[in-house]
């Protein structure tokens, strides 16, 4: 079984993950630390402000992961925002039959209510250099855009809206 979790930043995929992997005990793969970590070898010019490239590039790597891992009979859980909208492409029948698929999506009346929170726990799991880029208008825009993502493409999403208790969704 491979499980897929992304969203918007500051959504809590890491920390998803992390706890997933603490419960089932199955492996997890960051795709921001694959990134960082291509970047950083040299094997690629890209930088992390590429964000449509990445996608791109991660992708072509990311799937070939999980169709081995499902290949092999394993788990794996992988995390990140570097999924494309029409990953399912990427699939004949007899992987997307192993492969779960969540996105964590903040409503807009959550992060308007709790943007100091959202902001205060972004280094829960993983340190973050700089943080600055991130705007309540940002994580507006990016988790309407993704909710709409969801809905067109019928693919299942948590849905933030209350309360956020990680502990609840695994």
């Amino acid at each position: 079984m491979v499980i897929l979790i992304a969203g918007a930043s500051h959504t809590g995929k890491t920390v998803l993950a992390q706890k997933m992997l603490e419960k089932y005990k199955y492996p997890y793969l960051s795709i921001d630390h694959l990134k960082m970590g291509l970047i950083r070898s040299g094997q690629t010019d890209l930088t992390p402000e590429d964000d449509n490239e990445l996608t791109v590039y991660l992708w072509n790597i990311v799937q070939e992961i999980i169709k081995t891992v499902i290949e092999n009979e394993q788990n794996l859980i992988v995390e990140g925002g570097y999924i494309p909208e029409n990953w399912r492409k990427d699939f004949a029948e007899v992987y997307l039959k192993k492969i779960r698929y969540y996105y964590l999506i903040m409503s807009e009346k959550y992060v308007d209510k709790n943007f100091e929170q959202i902001k205060k726990y972004a280094n829960i799991v993983e340190r973050r250099i700089s943080d600055d880029y991130c705007t309540k208008e940002l994580l507006i825009e990016e988790n309407k855009y993704n909710l709409e993502m969801c809905r067109r493409n019928n693919y299942d999403y948590i849905l933030i809206d209350e309360k956020y208790n990680i502990d609840e969704m695994i």
